[in-house]
């Protein structure tokens, strides 16, 4: 958030009142400082920015982006349509996914969508038969599976042998060669991401020494490479500052430059992770046997990272007389009926007491887009902060929301 801690303080309140908790809040003026940071850290390699919309799909962040010129990487029809809401254009729109349906690939055809990133070389057949029953020309890239590892959790590492994504180099090569003729096909290049959170500079050399050797091979062997999508997992700050994106940038210039390929970077968490708090209640303080826990009105629906990945994310509280309190090492749960309910562990703090509020920040990124309503519960609602305006883009979910969709059958 921008101004001074005091201002910002009062802001969060004013919208805790107006609002209620949990509460999301995002600084649109923070994204697009992230934004420009990356843009300028990639000058001079021709690049374009397609954010990763699984990150963080609500409709207003995507139309702030779309308005600064960005592009969309989608996984799903669901985040196709979102950007088809905000009125993308879909030559703009990468699709991604290693389990895409004929569904979905018919869905991006039909909108015309500037690049399918296959995974496979079965998935390749598909959009080939899917594009010449349709009359349509898709445009694709490969995803290569590089074997490097991202040096992250085990559960965002994506390009080594073991995962689901991408293919080996030969399979990728037998893959082109077979389909060198198709009409209905116009390759455009390769794909490749090795992860997400990805804190040294190396490692995304590492992908990018190996994936430069595979384009001067598919070159020789006669077919033209014009584009790298060369994915995201630049990392953000939750518990220490992660190197800068200019390190990123310098670390694969030098590989990437001579191969005179149009580059895609697709950002997710480093354009919206910061950008992004969640404002909750304290309902009730219980001292345990050996734990002091403070219940807050947030639980792991709304921030599933701490359960999942046991994710650090930084803990404030939000109350004018905190120097007095003493400090106490804190858990911060939420009300939801399972152990791994957390949002932090052993968190020192001024003691917390009954109604005051709590920020969890660095919450932008896979917050929303991951919130479910376990539970019963409702999602919550969400405000962005945009050139200083705060303006509710999502409302608090009701219980008719949630059962809106389900059918009794007849008594």
């Amino acid at each position: 958030m921008n101004g001074r801690p005091d201002a910002r303080a009062r802001r969060l309140e004013s919208l805790a009142r107006e609002h209620g908790t949990p509460l999301w809040v995002t600084d649109g003026d923070l994204v697009r400082a992230r934004l420009a940071e990356l843009r300028t850290a990639f000058r001079g390699l021709l690049h374009e920015v397609h954010y990763a919309v699984k990150a963080n799909s609500g409709l207003a962040l995507l139309a702030l982006l779309a308005a600064e010129g960005v592009g969309f990487d989608v996984v799903s029809a669901g985040e196709l349509e979102r950007c088809r809401r905000v009125g993308v254009d879909p030559r703009r729109i990468g699709f991604a996914g290693a389990g895409k349906t004929d569904a979905e690939l018919a869905a991006a055809l039909a909108a015309g969508i500037g690049l399918f990133d296959v995974e496979s070389p079965a998935e390749l057949d598909r959009l080939a038969r899917l594009a010449a029953e349709r009359g349509a020309v898709a445009p694709y890239a490969l995803r290569l599976n590089p074997d490097v590892e991202a040096g992250t959790h085990e559960y965002v590492t994506t390009g080594t042998r073991r995962n689901k994504f991408g293919m080996p180099f030969d399979a990728a090569l037998a893959a082109l060669e077979r389909h060198r003729s198709t009409a209905a096909l116009r390759f455009r290049g390769f794909h490749v991401h090795i992860g997400s959170q990805v804190t040294d500079p190396a490692r995304f050399a590492a992908a990018a020494a190996i994936v430069a050797q595979r384009i001067v091979a598919t070159r020789a062997a006669g077919f033209a490479v014009e584009l790298l999508d060369f994915g995201g997992g630049f990392a953000a700050r939750y518990d220490v500052a992660p190197p800068p994106i200019a390190a990123v940038a310098a670390a694969v210039r030098p590989l990437l430059e001579p191969l005179h390929v149009e580059l895609l970077l697709e950002p997710g968490r480093f354009l919206v992770a910061e950008a992004g708090e969640l404002v909750t209640r304290v309902i009730g303080v219980k001292e345990g046997q050996e734990r002091h826990f403070v219940i807050v009105d947030a639980a792991m629906n709304d921030l599933l990272r701490p359960a999942l990945y046991g994710a650090w994310h930084p803990v404030e509280l939000l109350a004018g007389e905190e120097a007095g309190r003493p400090t106490v090492s804190c858990d911060i749960v939420g009300p939801v009926c399972e152990s791994g309910d957390f949002l932090a562990k052993e968190r020192l703090l001024p003691r917390p007491a009954p109604g005051d509020l709590l920020v969890i920040g660095s919450a932008g990124a896979y917050g929303t887009s991951m919130s479910s309503n376990y539970n019963s519960r409702p999602r919550a609602a969400e405000v962005l902060i945009d050139r200083g305006v705060a303006r509710l883009v999502r409302r608090r979910e009701t219980i008719d929301d949630l059962l809106a969709t389900e059918l009794l059958p007849p008594a």
